[in-house]
């Protein structure tokens, strides 16, 4: 079992930064890869980031260039480094953890609100 707690959320305003961290604890030598992603209101959960133990990391189109995606050494935390955000990335965002059984475990998410 994994277990997934967000934090770093809140309200900021276009053009500024927010950086998220997803603490994970339990059996987190089986995680293989951590992610965040997002649910906007009235739509589906989406990709934002991925990154693997062996340093891949995959982007959406629409955070390329302004979020980075990036674990400790101890792999217990990842972070989402937010730039340059927009009202568009106004959404709760939940950290992933997938393990080597292609289990995925979810945190409860963090509100990340951008004003205009």
């Amino acid at each position: 079992q994994v277990q997934l707690v967000e934090s770093g959320g809140g309200l900021v305003q276009a053009g500024g930064s927010l950086r998220l961290s997803c603490l994970a604890s339990g059996s987190i030598f089986s995680i293989n890869r951590m992610g965040w992603y997002r649910q906007a209101p009235g739509k589906q959960r989406e990709l934002v980031a991925t990154i693997t133990r062996r340093g891949d990391r995959n982007y959406a189109d629409s955070v390329k260039g302004r979020f980075t995606i990036s674990t400790d050494n101890a792999w217990n935390t990842a972070y989402l480094q937010m730039n340059s955000l927009e009202a568009e990335d106004t959404a709760v965002y939940y950290c992933s953890a997938a393990n080597t059984y292609g289990y995925d475990y979810w945190g409860q998410g963090t509100q990340v609100t951008v004003s205009s």
